[in-house]
């Protein structure tokens, strides 16, 4: 990353982050103070309904209803993830019923074919009167003519066991084919069963802290906002000061850049769980399309992310890596240079730079090694 362009980056963090939050270890700080995009404006369903007041949350409450709110995003965030794994099944399984429905057609068609040739055949020997060969040779008076004759009925008795070979494999085939189909069918469901399950449980757990955050006055929200900045702040503060930022200094790849590039333009879209772009993004969502843009498809979810890509040591990391973040994988991030990270964070969030430090880092993993 040019000198430049870390410039920018470092004065995005700092906007996001307050000021010299992604400083040197150990320099002393101001507490950050909310920022414009930290206090997102009430939308319709987060307002009380029309002729209710809500009881107001007392202040001293506030720490509770941000560890609270925490967790009701964390648990909607779990089951996004679960959503998205039961949604990118359901469509690899489609794809796998589409083809076996198209092997099983051309498979039929064939099959008929070889029904049309040993209905063929079986006329062919009834024209010939059906008789043995020993028959044939008393009634010949031409032996001659009689051997010609033997080998082509010889011939078409191997033609017709071939055929009849080939007939009772492709039926086998395609029965193979049907209980694969019936199969897929099966997991499909489930996928289904499970995607309608996870969908519920992310609309009630976001419900739950939509009406929780409806309770708070504006001064309260903009204090919780405060508070939400604060912890991150510590967080990454406490990550700081580690050294960790020291030993951090690999450089992006090609195809990194590419990757930061995609995620940078995205900064201000919205959270929606379940998306993936253009104008909205979930976490996994926006780190997928990243690298996909850049030629290297990932897996949808964090938690496959987790799994499936290799894992690198925080100190090695470089732009365009993905950290992944608390113990069940929950959450994923790109970081992009200096000790900060573009990600998609929870509803009533957009795109976002942040510090790297800021949530519970499980690993680092590598979508192009």
């Amino acid at each position: 990353m040019g000198t430049g362009k870390r410039g920018l980056l470092a004065a995005a963090v700092t906007a996001v982050c307050a000021a010299t939050v992604l400083a040197a270890p150990g320099t002393a700080v101001a507490a950050p103070t909310p920022t414009p995009t930290s206090t997102p404006a009430p939308t319709p369903h987060t307002r009380a309904t029309r002729g209710t007041t809500p009881t107001p949350l007392p202040d001293k409450d506030l720490e509770k209803v941000r560890e609270k709110l925490d967790k009701l995003y964390h648990d909607a965030a779990v089951a996004t993830d679960a959503y998205n794994a039961a949604e990118e099944q359901t469509e690899k399984q489609s794809a796998q019923i589409v083809e076996l429905a198209r092997k099983i057609v051309a498979g039929q068609k064939k099959l008929d074919e070889l029904k049309d040739q040993a209905g063929a055949a079986a006329r062919a020997q009834y024209r010939n009167g059906g008789l043995p060969p020993t028959a044939q040779f008393l009634l010949s008076g031409d032996p001659q003519q009689f051997a010609d004759g033997a080998g082509t009925v010889l011939n078409g008795e191997r033609a017709a066991k071939k055929l009849l070979t080939e007939r009772t494999r492709l039926q086998e085939q395609l029965r193979r084919y049907a209980d694969d189909a019936s199969a897929q069918w099966e997991k499909l469901e489930a996928n289904r069963k499970q995607k309608a399950a996870a969908k519920k449980k992310i609309k009630k757990q976001i419900t739950a802290a939509e009406k929780l955050e409806s309770r708070l006055e504006k001064k309260q929200r903009e204090r919780l906002a405060a508070l939400e900045q604060q912890s991150a702040y510590e967080a990454q503060t406490a990550w700081l000061d580690t050294g960790v930022l020291k030993e951090i200094k690999s450089k992006a790849s090609a195809p990194g850049k590419k990757a930061v590039a995609f995620a940078t333009a995205q900064l201000g879209k919205p959270y929606v769980w379940g998306a993936e772009g253009p104008g909205s993004f979930d976490c996994s969502g926006l780190t997928s399309q990243a690298w996909a843009s850049a030629g290297h498809p990932v897996p949808r979810t964090s938690q496959e992310q987790w799994k499936q890509l290799k894992h690198v040591a925080v100190k090695d990391m470089r732009p365009g890596d993905l950290i992944i973040y608390f113990g069940d994988a929950s959450h994923v991030a790109m970081y992009v240079g200096d000790g900060a990270i573009i990600h998609a964070p929870r509803p009533g969030r957009w795109v976002t730079v942040a510090g790297a430090g800021s949530m519970p880092i499980l690993g680092v993993v590598r979508p192009d090694a």
